[in-house]
């Protein structure tokens, strides 16, 4: 086999690892129940009011959460399980505000992790989703 043919070959193995690692990874933090540690679960929140929550979510949420939080934002649909969380419903508003918190900022599967977000603005929009209770 020729340099090249080696260098072909070592590419493509490569690749197929990578990517193989990748949907691995994708495919670990995706099933079952996505549960926040215990210890985040106690995490109080320190903030008052929602600041401009609404304004960061309306830019960065929307579309996967939809505008009114349930979760059906026009990118929604295209997304692989989990879909985006229904903000509105019991399954988020019983959770506690460290648990909101811990998802926003750590992610999971298609959602980014939030944490390059200062902590006041992602505690503000733990707020700003405890506003869209029944909604």
């Amino acid at each position: 086999m020729s340099a090249f043919g080696k260098l072909l070959s070592i590419v493509f193995v490569a690749t197929t690892l990578v990517a193989w690692t990748a949907v691995s990874v994708v495919s670990a933090q995706a099933p079952g129940p996505w549960v926040a540690p215990a210890g985040e679960k106690a995490t109080k929140n320190p903030v008052k009011g929602i600041g401009n929550a609404k304004k960061t979510v309306e830019t960065n949420c929307v579309s996967c959460h939809g505008a009114s939080g349930k979760g059906d934002g026009p990118a929604a649909a295209a997304l692989p399980p989990p879909k985006p969380a229904n903000w509105t419903g019991d399954a988020v508003q019983k959770q506690t505000d460290g648990e909101i918190f811990w998802k926003i900022t750590n992610g999971r599967g298609a959602m980014p992790p939030w944490k390059h977000l200062p902590d006041n603005e992602r505690w503000e929009i733990v707020n700003y989703i405890r506003t869209l209770k029944g909604k």
